[in-house]
């Protein structure tokens, strides 16, 4: 079901996709190591058996698609990536220390840039980086995002003899004159070779990309690109809206502005993936993932166990996540912290002896509450609260509920079918933090 043109008029707004609340443009640069070294001894507390989710950012890539969003570095210089895995090496030590006898890990995420830009020995080097303070659980989850045109069978062999059972591909789009201006070239056999050789050795759950509103796409080649990775056969599909955001990525302005689907357009594009996916088989989970029944993420989102943070909807394993490498946001339960994204600057903390924290942001109660009741909206599309509470938020809701978007009973929120598309729209409404400077989000369609 899509919406009238007027709606979508309406609703075609920027804001945030909610993937921490408070959102980063509102942390502070008061926020800084002292204080991320304050919040990971609270962390601590909880005890030495406490599960943490540890992430960590490789930014290097060999070229920049004109379409990232992604923090990354573009070089071949062998050195400079022997020198961040060293300071990674002793972020690792120095977060260790602070987070006290609290070192047990039962999630692992190596994300980028391309992580597999790394060799078999830097690979290696950096698993004995992260283990060597760390003690990860026999039921430990380790996921890596790679690129195939770059990874190599020996690479993912070695991944999965360190224990690594997910991957994530980014396919975006199949079509070649897509891939051609977004300059991501890959091709359905290279995407399949890879998809083959981590089955054979034992990978069992692989996700794959697609962004819907680039430059060229139509109805038509969407629907070829999505049937094409239907054939493949992933467990999961992330069907993402294409953030267009210049003002922060200004490589993006390389692109042909004009050539960029929008508002009714770009929905259609979200249609036709949607319908396909679930035509195939797939669960639709969340805004914008979709998973097959048997997949781990599907029987969360059936059993409301779901979770949202910066690498998506995932399964929730861990109540708070430490980050290492330049931009990495480390997710503390009552803060959040972000790392420098300089190269230069993260290193030069970390060989000071200090974190490398650019910005982050402690949570009140009211913050914590908030954040809850967004999570349960992106991942449930239902929550309950406090009626009283939220007297403000639940009179401004009800334009919703007039145009059908969402239910109203009591304190009971329920978003609908047609709702579920403007889910960000309809999670703004119990942001404190808009203050008319949206413009810095991408469109929520």
């Amino acid at each position: 079901m899509l919406p009238s043109t007027e709606l979508l008029r309406r609703l075609d707004i920027p804001g945030p996709r909610y993937t921490s609340y408070p959102t980063v443009p509102v942390w502070s640069e008061r926020f800084g190591p002292e204080e991320h070294g304050r919040a990971l001894a609270r962390a601590g507390s909880s005890g030495p058996d406490a599960p943490l989710s540890i992430y960590v950012h490789i930014p290097f890539c060999r070229e920049l698609c004109t379409y990232c969003g992604c923090n990354v570095v573009i070089t071949r210089d062998a050195g400079k990536v022997e020198r961040y895995l060293a300071a990674i090496a002793d972020e690792a030590v120095l977060v260790a220390e602070r987070l006290g006898a609290r070192r047990s890990v039962s999630r692992v995420h190596l994300g980028g840039g391309t992580p597999t830009f790394l060799d078999e020995k830097q690979l290696f080097s950096l698993w004995m980086a992260l283990t060597g303070p760390f003690q990860l659980r026999e039921d430990a989850e380790q996921a890596v995002e790679i690129n195939p045109v770059v990874t190599r069978p020996s690479q993912l062999a070695l991944l999965a003899e360190l224990g690594f059972q997910r991957l994530s591909m980014g396919v975006q789009d199949f079509e070649p004159s897509v891939q051609a201006v977004i300059g991501r070239v890959q091709t359905v056999e290279q995407t399949r070779a890879m998809m083959e050789s981590a089955r054979a050795l034992g990978y069992r759950s692989i996700n794959l990309d697609l962004i819907y509103g680039l430059p060229r796409q139509t109805k038509e080649t969407v629907r070829a690109s999505v049937r094409k990775v239907i054939e493949l056969g992933p467990d999961r599909v992330a069907a993402f809206s294409f953030a267009f955001v210049p003002a922060v990525r200004p490589h993006q302005r390389r692109l042909p502005v004009a050539d960029l689907p929008s508002g009714p357009d770009k929905l259609a594009l979200f249609g036709v993936i949607r319908d396909e996916l679930t035509a195939a088989g797939y669960r639709a989970i969340g805004m914008d993932h979709f998973a097959l029944p048997s997949d781990e993420l599907a029987t969360a989102a059936a059993a409301h166990t779901l979770g949202r943070d910066f690498q998506g909807y995932t399964v929730e394993r861990a109540p708070h996540t430490v980050a290492f490498g330049v931009s990495g946001i480390s997710d503390l339960g009552d803060a959040y912290a972000q790392n420098v994204k300089s190269l230069s600057q993260y290193e030069r903390a970390i060989a000071d002896g200090r974190l490398a924290t650019e910005r982050g942001v402690v949570l009140d109660e009211d913050d914590q509450l908030r954040r809850q009741i967004i999570e349960r909206l992106m991942c449930d599309f239902s929550v309950e609260l406090d009626a009283r509470r939220f007297a403000p938020e639940l009179a401004r809701l009800r334009d919703h509920a007039r145009d059908g978007l969402v239910e109203l009973d009591g304190g009971r929120i329920t978003i609908t079918p047609l709702g579920r598309l403007f889910v960000r729209n309809v999670a703004m409404v119990f942001d404190a933090y808009l203050d008319g400077g949206e413009a810095r989000f991408s469109q929520t369609v």
